[in-house]
């Protein structure tokens, strides 16, 4: 028999019904990639509402797109990915964070991850006009947490067919991502990635200080 161990929550039930947290996220995303690709394409909308620009935010215009740009994606391709990373990643966390603590979770890391790619616009002056969109700072949230509470869990990363280590392939995606960055014309958001795995690092830290002995126990499960 296999047991399960979870960070203890309060037992309520979810707020998309018989839907976990995860494919709730999924279909939203889904839902206004569509939604959103439509208003921008025929012009309803400018970009300016959905994409998080720093440059928009600095002049004091269009904040709520801190969220928005959480929700819409580059193309189909940038959304199958994420969505594919969030459905093993985030059903994973999901069931050891509890779906409460997961959602508010996911959103914060998202909206961090929007304010280090923000913030660090001052310093990397080709992203102040750049437009950010994507899960993926939410995303490396979650990653975060792993790295800590799961270290030796084995994981596929991209193209390579081995397993790695979460604790190492965590580091080894990010900087993958800034080397594929700075040799393409590709924008990766690599400020977002960084501060969404900050965040997720941090909270990783404060469970395993909080619950020690469930977090071992879990780590121990998933080697």
């Amino acid at each position: 028999m296999v047991r399960v161990y979870r960070i203890p929550q309060g037992k309520k039930k979810s707020i998309f019904g018989s839907l976990s947290v995860t494919t709730g996220i999924i279909l939203i995303n889904v839902v206004l990639f569509i939604l959103f690709s439509i208003l921008i394409s025929t012009k309803f909308l400018s970009i300016d509402y959905i994409a998080l620009q720093p440059a928009n935010i600095f002049a004091g215009q269009y904040v709520w797109t801190f969220l928005t740009s959480m929700f819409m994606h580059g193309g189909f391709f940038h959304l199958f990915v994420n969505m594919l990373s969030l459905f093993f990643i985030g059903s994973l966390i999901e069931k050891i964070l509890g779906q409460k603590r997961y959602l508010v979770f996911y959103l914060i890391s998202g909206l961090i991850a929007g304010l280090f790619f923000v913030l660090f616009s001052l310093f990397f002056p080709a992203d102040f006009s750049a437009y950010a969109v994507g899960a993926s700072g939410a995303l490396f949230g979650l990653v975060g947490i792993l790295v800590l509470l799961t270290p030796n869990l084995p994981v596929y990363v991209m193209f390579i067919p081995i397993p790695i280590k979460m604790k190492y392939a965590a580091p080894g995606l990010l900087i993958a991502l800034w080397i594929i960055s700075a040799t393409t014309s590709l924008g990766l958001g690599n400020t977002a990635h960084l501060g969404g795995l900050i965040v997720g690092l941090a909270y990783g830290l404060y469970l395993r200080t909080k619950y020690p002995n469930k977090i071992k126990a879990i780590g121990r499960h998933f080697s």
